[in-house]
């Protein structure tokens, strides 16, 4: 451990962890995201669907792996306090299956989240996704304190707005995207706070190493009562 490490820690989200029952967020590494790249390339949606923002059956295996690493490494490089992207690799065995972001633009201020995610097509269809959207929006409604989360998907992305209606989202209107040359529609969906609680599962989400991350997404940890906090490491486990 060099002396630098030993007073402060430059990037603590390195050991944040969130355990739900089937899998195992964390934060995106370099050695992970060779995995995730894998995963991509691979594939994520059929050929024939156009599920995502991004075609990426549409480029070659050489730019799907290049532009996934560097989107990612973009996040990583410009999270701040004010405007921030934390970008969670999935795992369920130890094997990386997909990704899982979250991000807020004045979190303080406005205690919104935004989640994005997808996985590859061998682990689709086995709920999965709502797992792990149900971990990130758990550890934002619960540890950080927000009051509502957004997504969107395309009008015809319909595992996405299953996953969506799973978890208690409302229909928050449309906007206009472009997928291919052609107009398209964007579905918003918006999750209040009030309305996760009557959707949350039934499970226990097991959050460590997130107390040091709360200054670099704008936010303190919530008050805790001694011996009754469930996040590792807070003063009040």
């Amino acid at each position: 451990m060099t002396e630098l490490a030993d007073r402060i820690d430059p990037w603590p989200f390195r050991h944040l962890v969130l355990r739900a029952p089937r899998l195992e967020l964390r934060p995106d590494d370099d050695e992970g995201l060779l995995e995730l790249a894998e995963v991509a390339v691979t594939g994520v949606h059929p050929p024939e669907g156009l599920p995502l923002g991004r075609l990426w059956r549409d480029e070659s295996t050489e730019d799907i792996a290049q532009g996934l690493v560097q989107a990612l490494w973009r996040d990583r490089a410009n999270l701040s306090p004010v405007d921030w992207s934390l970008n969670f690799l999935v795992r369920q065995g130890g094997q990386v299956i997909g990704f899982q972001g979250i991000s807020a633009n004045q979190f303080a201020v406005k205690r919104e989240v935004a989640t994005a995610s997808w996985l590859g097509i061998p682990f689709q269809g086995k709920g999965f996704g709502t797992e792990a959207r149900a971990a990130v929006l758990t550890m934002a409604f619960d540890y950080l304190a927000a009051v509502q989360a957004r997504t969107t998907a395309w009008e015809d992305a319909h595992a996405s707005q299953q996953v969506s209606r799973k978890l208690g989202y409302r229909p928050d209107g449309t906007e206009r995207g472009v997928r291919r040359g052609h107009p398209g529609s964007f579905i918003r969906m918006l999750l209040r706070r009030s309305d996760f609680d009557h959707y949350r599962p039934p499970w226990s989400l097991e959050v460590e190493g997130l107390q040091p991350c709360l200054p670099l997404l704008g936010t303190e940890m919530p008050m805790c009562s001694p011996g009754l906090c469930p996040v590792k490491g807070c003063a009040g486990s």
